[in-house]
């Protein structure tokens, strides 16, 4: 029993005295940055909920919280122009695609940088969503004509160009600076 215990001890020695190359462990994370803060409304006005952006670590992180809204799956784009003028929110433009790229996560000529995951939405109207961009950044979403975030009647296929056949836009909100 001596002698196993002294290999395994042997072993320990020999591992703590490896350097691994991972110089950040016991660092802080770097700070996030600014942030920027969108309140969804629905066709008739009503806050249905808020999401928020901001540049992490080579991505934007984007988080979605909603309430009110119908049971199911929807689609939720992050849109090219800060506009959401009711009902439709059609002034909200096409999707953020700064890279001129095709729709959705499945498709092999995809994916805007607007796609997010579908939302699923619970019996009591509420749902969470956190995703990050890789290569977005607040720079970039808040250009000149700003950007909103829009939620879809139904589920985002993933593929089809240019909505994933999610349907009419029943909320919207446009990001400001935090």
């Amino acid at each position: 029993m001596g002698k196993k215990w002294l290999g395994g001890a042997a072993l320990l020695l020999m591992l703590a005295g490896c350097d691994h190359g991972d110089r950040r462990i016991g660092r802080p994370l770097p700070e996030p940055g600014p942030m920027a803060v969108a309140v969804l409304h629905d066709a008739r006005g009503v806050e249905v909920g808020r999401a928020t952006a901001q540049d992490v670590r080579e991505a934007l992180r984007v988080t979605v919280d909603v309430h009110g809204l119908p049971p199911g799956v929807h689609g939720v784009h992050i849109h090219s122009v800060g506009r959401c003028d009711p009902p439709g929110f059609a002034s909200a433009g096409g999707h953020w695609n700064p890279f001129g790229t095709r729709h959705g996560t499945l498709n092999p000529a995809g994916v805007h940088m607007g796609d997010l995951p579908n939302l699923d939405v619970g019996t009591d109207g509420r749902a969470t969503l956190a995703v990050n961009l890789p290569g977005g950044t607040m720079a970039g979403l808040l250009d000149s004509d700003g950007a909103a975030i829009i939620v879809h009647a139904g589920r985002d296929d993933m593929m089809t160009d240019p909505a994933g056949n999610s349907g009419a836009r029943i909320a919207c909100g446009v990001f400001v600076s935090d």
